[in-house]
């Protein structure tokens, strides 16, 4: 009877959810957001069928990078995926790179693979593969030897980083912004720390276009799945670094994509936000994310 109740009271919290995001995000704008959507995937064994047999080729894939696989994972699914056809952005966590030559043939492979986009976050790597423990140095050698890649992507954190100050993540951003062309916001579950975010940069004159960090519709069992599939002592990490995920998804009602859009839809529709998209965390559901996404599209469409 319990588990009924429970059900009952997610289903319902999602019906309202869906309600909401109809009324308050009726707009082209916000259609737009989700036809300019990024699917991002993790390197496993049968993500690239999953993304040949679900995915549009009009959306892009993002590959991340592991600090336990290291780089070639990424480097493989994202040449494969760039030969079926999809815009392609590799992970290029600085923490997983070696020296200058080791960047110099990862810019060489993924050039000749066609990929003219790339994401350059820090990386949780730890201790550093080699010279680089930071995504500024990465950053400024790329400028330096020309620029090799037309669109370059950095991070952004709208909830609090564990380990780093809020002004300094932001600082972080405007000493990153001559070397990007766009901004990928981390994971964040509360409306009014998003809107707030996107506030906080563009007062500090942080003008890169932003492309918004939302979790798709996941399943908690097929998230901890996901989670053991990745390595063991990675799993470790993933399981503490994002405890609170875990906590959102299990609880009834605790977290519902459409309900986080809703309630940031003014937001992060607003022309001064310049909110490019929407940065889909699949956590490898690639099919249900997409999914998810068109029957929401044709909601707002109806």
């Amino acid at each position: 009877m319990a588990g009924r109740q429970a059900h009952a009271t997610s289903a319902e919290a999602a019906g309202e959810a869906r309600k909401r995001v109809g009324h308050v995000a009726g707009s082209e704008q916000f259609r737009a957001l989700l036809r300019t959507v990024r699917y991002e995937v993790l390197p496993a064994k049968g993500t690239e069928d999953k993304v040949v047999a679900h995915v549009p080729r009009d959306v892009v894939v993002t590959v991340t990078a592991s600090p336990v696989k290291g780089l070639e994972p990424t480097l493989g699914l994202a040449a494969r995926l760039a030969a079926h056809g999809y815009r392609v952005v590799p992970h290029l966590p600085a923490r997983l790179l070696r020296d200058d030559v080791h960047l110099k043939d990862v810019v060489d492979r993924l050039r000749g693979a066609g990929v003219e986009d790339v994401f350059v976050p820090a990386g949780d790597a730890d201790p550093p593969a080699g010279a680089y423990d930071g995504a500024l140095p990465v950053l400024r050698r790329l400028s330096e030897w020309g620029s090799p890649f037309r669109r370059v992507g950095i991070t952004g954190y709208p909830e609090s980083h564990p380990l780093i100050h809020d002004d300094l993540t932001i600082q972080a951003m405007w000493d990153k912004r001559e070397h990007a062309t766009y901004i990928v916001s981390n994971l964040c579950f509360d409306p009014r720390l998003l809107g707030d975010w996107v506030g906080r940069i563009r007062r500090r004159d942080v003008t890169l276009p932003v492309h918004i960090g939302v979790a798709g519709p996941v399943q908690r069992a097929k998230l901890l799945s996901m989670a053991a599939k990745i390595g063991v002592g990675e799993s470790t990490r993933f399981l503490t670094k994002h405890s609170s995920w875990f906590l959102r998804f299990a609880t009834p009602g605790g977290y519902s994509p459409e309900r986080l859009l809703a309630r940031s839809a003014e937001a992060l529709t607003a022309p001064s936000a310049d909110v490019a998209g929407l940065h889909l965390f699949t956590f490898n559901q690639i099919a249900e994310t997409e999914r998810w996404r068109r029957a929401l599209l044709d909601r707002l469409s109806s």
